[in-house]
């Protein structure tokens, strides 16, 4: 069984606890004060060596969850004060800076249910805010691809699914490359030829759980 130890950065304000024998769920809790800053596992969830499909000749899924006890205090309601960040990125990442604002990585935002890949700008719209009480998960999925790269993406060598899901129903997804077209080179890093970290971006108040572990899991996704 593969274990995931989850590692704060110095701007983290909280705490960080394991939650079960095995590394791979973590309870955590930060303070009103804590600017964003964004945990990440000390291994990769995807190691392009062993995992990419043009290596072991079929697709690769990495997903991971997050259980939602409150945002922006004990009365466990939205906040714009406090929020979450999904995401998963190519290393080096800043430990003080969200998921999907810097090159290399991507994220789904709770305060406006944005998602964002290597954007500081505003991100795209994508699904409703998170709230208190929600299990959220993220997804990648590569896997080679089903028909010639079009012109304009002959670099690209794997196609790439993003998909979000909320209480185990898959509620959303995206092919990573339609981001080509919004910038160029902006996923660079995340397609498969790099070792990706999952990434959880926090600020603010917020009360939640981080889960690795497929039996923890209340979607379970295609390999």
């Amino acid at each position: 069984m593969q274990t995931f130890v989850l590692v704060k950065p110095p701007s983290y304000i909280g705490d960080l606890v394991q939650s079960s024998p095995v590394p791979g769920t973590w309870q955590c809790r930060t303070a009103s004060k804590c600017p964003d800053s964004t945990l990440q596992t000390a291994l990769p969830i995807y190691a392009a060596l062993a995992h990419s499909p043009t290596v072991t000749g079929g697709p690769k899924t990495i997903y991971f969850e997050v259980h939602i006890q409150s945002l922006g205090g004990a009365a466990r309601q939205s906040n714009t004060d406090a929020g979450l960040a999904l995401g998963y990125f190519a290393p080096p990442y800043p430990g003080f800076r969200l998921p999907g604002w810097q090159r290399g990585s991507l994220a789904v935002h709770s305060d406006d249910g944005r998602r964002f890949v290597a954007n500081p700008n505003g991100g795209v719209d994508f699904t409703a805010p998170f709230r208190a009480g929600e299990t959220v998960g993220l997804g990648m999925r590569f896997a080679v691809p089903r028909r010639p790269p079009q012109y304009g993406l002959e670099g690209h060598v794997l196609d790439v699914e993003v998909f979000f899901t909320r209480d185990g129903k898959r509620v959303g997804e995206w092919d990573l490359h339609e981001e080509r077209d919004r910038e160029e080179n902006t996923v660079k890093g995340l397609e498969g030829e790099c070792d990706l970290f999952p990434a959880v971006g926090v600020f603010g108040g917020c009360d939640f759980e981080v889960k690795f572990l497929e039996r923890d899991w209340m979607y379970h996704p295609k390999r």
